[in-house]
This record gives structure tokens, C-alpha cells and sequence, in this order.
């Protein structure tokens, strides 16, 4: 709590007290943490950030302008939702849907207006918060994969693959991509001891991703690690800076390589390794896989401007959508299948825009953008439109937007009022 009280005190416009600070940065915490424990329901994320909303709004939080176009959209976008559900309101599993969709859109609204105030201080305290609960997923995921636990083979693994403290493996490895770039933002950049303990986070987190034997989650460890790498090299302010970045990297890939060879000569891991990394999948082939219905899934969005209804994708074919773009569409007609991509598309292209702007939160935005990318282009492939974490991200996103403006219009002042001065 003394941390959360004096972390981050520059460039922080709140003229809330110490303590109450103190309060709101450790809610920050707490409610990335909590997002590593969702295999009951309800979960301590929802507790924690409906308990981090009464208090933040009761101790000061503020509805910006800027939130006006993002509100206006996560309101239509809801709206299609429960268009789409009335002939289906008798079907709890359907009520529930409905008023989780409405609850992602309000946790979105809240991370947003979080972020825009003392905004250093609050993404600091996030990114802690989401190390140590990657950290509490992932060792849950190993200790069951292994057998460690007694009992907690079946507790903590699903068809053979670790899901951790998560009902489904491919959300345990999407949930762990973040917290993996910000340790390794650190193992490429920071001072040699804060490295080597985020090394060692690293390679737990890593090691987690890989036991999860989720495609989509290794594909997105790698890419948006790269990306935000290479972002990190063309943003970096001296040549030192960008060649230690370099070298780290090539060490870190090494040092992964190493690893996943030592893993591949256990036999079982070997197996499930080949079985997953194939591109063969019986569930993605034929008229009816995973592609063959985005086809037919997108011929039917067409014809039907309401959609067929949250979770009744399933009745028509073989599986659920496995987009999250096509699952608007079916869920919420038209309105909710235009407002959906919309919303993530424009997110994703107004991030561009902030990438070299020299603010003291540029790491940590680099992380979350790079992050949030994957989870716009895994949207294809998988249904990511209910993964609280997408939604925490998609918020923060745009706090940060709303904060770099503000201190690039403030920066532009002090450099105005200097040059007048002199």
C-alpha cells in the first residue's frame, strides 16, 4: 500500500488524497490480479472490479468527453444483443449471455476512465497486478499438468492440456500473453536483477502458454512479441539502448528454443506437441470445420438482419461460431455485427497513432497495444467477446488514448509558456 501511495506521483492530474490514492491504485492491482481466477462463478475479477467501481466513482472518477463515441457503441452494440435474445428470454443460459455482455461493456467504460487519470501509477500497478496472477495461473497449470498436486491433475488440466485456474486451456494461454510481454519488456531492458527474477516469470508463464497447447496462444506469444519488440527498438531513445534490446532478444530466443527442446524429449509432451501443432485439425476441415462455417456463417448474416440469437449458432451447425465477428453478426443482427468490429478495428487503427509519443507510460502502452493487436486478429479463429481480460484491455486502450492527449496538450503549454517566458 506505501507503494501504491507514492508510485507514479508525476504527471498525475487527481488531486485525491494520499490515501484514497493509496485505495484506488491498490483496486488497480487487485483487479488484474483477480483475472487469473475465473473457473468459478461468480469470479473474484467480477467482485473485485463491481467493488473497485463503487469506490472509484464514490472517491472521484470522471465521464471524459472523449468516452462519448466508445459509449455510444458499447450501448448499440448491447442493444443488438438483447434484440437478438428476445425469443430466447425464457433460456437463462441466454439471460446470462445478455447481462454478461452488458457487464464486459460497463467494466470497459470503467478500466477507460481509470486509465486517463494518474495514469502512470495505475498501468504500473495493472501490469503488477496481471504478473502475479499470471504467475498464481500458470504455476496452478504446471503443478497440474505434472501431477504435482493430488487431485489436481483433474482440477487443473482439460483434455489433457493445462488450464490452470481457467475453465478452458485456449483462455489460460491467451490470459497469460500480456503479462509474458511485460516480463519480457523487462528481462530485454531493465537493470540485471530486475531481469533475472523476470526472467525466471518469463520462462514460467512461457512454459505455461506451451503446456496449454493452445495454436492460437503460441502464435500470439510469438508475433506479439516481436512486434512489440520491434516497436521497442524503433522507440528507443539511444543506440545503446536498442542494441542491448537486440542482444537480449536473441538470448531470450535461445534460451526459449532451449527449453522447448528439453520439454519435446518428454514423451507425453512430445505426443500432444505434434497432435496440436499440426494444421490438420478434423474440427477445422470440411463444409461444416471451423472455416467451412465462417462461409456459411457469413451467407446466413447476410439474409438476417437480427441475427439468430446469442448461443444458437451451435443449433444450426456442428460447433459455436469460433469468430467473434461472425458471432456479433449472429447474435446481434446487423446492428451488433457492424458495431462489434467497428469498435476493435477503430480501437486498433487509432493505437497507431500513439505508438512514438514520448510519454512516461510508452513501455507499458507498447505491451498493451501489441497485446491487444492479437487479440484482434485471434478474434478471427476463436470467441474472444466474453474474455474479461479483451475487455480490460480494450478499455485501457482507450484511458491511454484520452491521457496521452492530455499530456501532449499540457506538454505543448509548458513549452509555450517557457518559450513566452524567455
Amino acid at each position: 500500500m506505501a507503494y501504491a501511495a507514492a508510485a507514479g506521483t508525476s504527471h498525475s492530474l487527481t488531486s485525491a488524497p494520499t490515501g484514497v490514492l493509496a485505495l484506488q491504485r491498490a483496486l488497480v492491482w487487485l483487479a488484474g490480479a483477480s483475472g487469473a481466477i475465473v473457473f468459478i462463478e461468480p469470479s473474484p475479477y467480477e467482485l473485485v472490479t463491481l467493488t473497485a467501481c463503487v469506490l472509484f466513482f464514490a472517491t472521484g472518477l470522471r465521464m471524459r468527453l472523449v468516452f462519448m463515441p466508445l459509449l455510444f457503441t458499447l450501448i448499440v452494440l448491447n442493444v443488438g444483443y438483447s434484440i437478438g435474445a428476445i425469443p430466447f428470454l425464457d433460456k437463462p443460459e441466454v439471460v446470462n449471455w445478455v447481462l454478461t455482455s452488458w457487464y464486459m461493456a460497463v467494466t470497459v467504460i470503467f478500466f477507460a476512465m481509470v486509465m486517463s487519470e494518474d495514469t502512470e501509477a495505475r498501468l504500473d500497478m495493472l501490469r503488477r497486478g496481471l504478473i502475479v496472477g499470471a504467475m498464481i495461473a500458470s504455476l496452478a497449470g504446471i503443478a497440474g499438468y505434472f501431477r504435482l498436486v493430488p487431485g489436481g491433475y483433474d482440477l487443473l488440466t482439460l483434455y489433457d492440456r493445462a488450464r490452470g485456474t481457467f475453465k478452458d486451456p485456449n483462455v489460460l494461454g491467451a490470459f497469460l500473453i500480456l503479462p509474458a510481454l511485460f516480463t519480457l519488456q523487462s528481462v530485454v531492458s531493465d537493470r540485471f536483477g530486475k531481469a533475472f527474477r523476470n526472467a525466471i516469470a518469463f520462462g514460467i508463464i512461457s512454459l505455461a502458454i506451451l503446456l496449454s497447447f493452445s495454436r492460437a496462444a503460441w502464435g500470439g506469444l510469438v508475433i506479439t512479441a516481436a512486434f512489440m519488440l520491434a516497436l521497442m527498438v524503433f522507440t528507443s531513445r539511444s543506440q545503446a539502448q536498442r542494441s542491448r534490446i537486440i542482444v537480449m532478444t536473441l538470448i531470450a530466443a535461445i534460451l526459449a528454443v532451449a527449453l522447448i527442446a528439453v520439454l519435446l524429449s518428454i514423451g507425453s509432451v512430445a505426443d500432444m506437441f505434434k497432435q496440436r501443432a499440426s494444421f490438420d485439425q478434423s474440427y477445422d476441415e470440411g463444409r461444416f470445420g471451423r472455416f467451412g462455417r465462417h462461409i456459411l456463417g457469413a451467407q446466413m448474416a447476410l439474409e438476417l438482419p437480427f441475427g439468430i440469437g446469442p448461443l444458437q449458432f451451435h443449433t444450426y451447425f456442428p460447433e459455436d461460431t469460433h469468430n467473434s465477428y461472425l458471432n456479433a453478426f449472429m447474435s446481434g443482427g446487423w446492428i451488433s455485427g457492424i458495431c462489434y468490429p467497428a469498435l476493435v478495428f477503430v480501437t486498433a487503427i487509432i493505437g497507431f497513432r500513439y505508438i512514438y509519443l514520448r510519454v512516461p507510460w510508452q513501455r507499458d502502452y507498447l505491451a498493451v497495444f501489441s497485446a491487444f493487436l492479437g487479440f484482434v486478429g485471434e478474434s478471427f479463429i476463436i470467441d474472444t467477446d466474453h474474455w474479461r481480460h479483451f475487455w480490460m484491455m480494450l478499455g485501457t486502450m482507450w484511458g491511454m488514448y484520452a491521457a496521452a492527449e492530455r499530456y501532449r496538450a499540457t506538454s505543448a503549454r509548458i513549452i509555450d509558456e517557457s518559450s513566452a517566458a524567455s
